[in-house]
């Protein structure tokens, strides 16, 4: 009984800690790369600014790039998503607005 009891327990704990771990992270395409003969191309895409990649690029002998899967990714086609705003086909004017001669 003693042992029945203790694989119930593992089995329990097991299952806390798989349903308690982090989700993986989502693939995220940033827009700059290091690249060099040391990562090779497009190289290492992790930088959110030109500052960063070249920070991280500094005494690697590696240059900054911006990731070609963000320059040449597709543009999305077809309706705008919910909630978004067309732009207005006439010019705002603010109040009161006059006529210069």
């Amino acid at each position: 009984m003693r042992k029945l009891m203790m694989a119930m327990m593992a089995m329990t704990a097991a299952g806390i800690a798989t349903l308690a771990t982090p989700a993986p992270a989502a693939a995220y395409d940033y827009p700059w790369c290091a690249q060099g003969r040391e990562v090779g191309i497009p190289g290492e895409c992790s930088y959110r600014t030109f500052a960063q990649c070249q920070a991280g690029a500094s005494g690697r002998n590696l240059t900054c790039n911006i990731n070609p899967r963000v320059a040449f990714a597709r543009v999305r086609r077809g309706p705008p998503p919910y909630g978004y705003a067309y732009p207005s086909p006439y010019p705002y004017y603010p109040y009161p607005y006059r006529y210069r001669n």
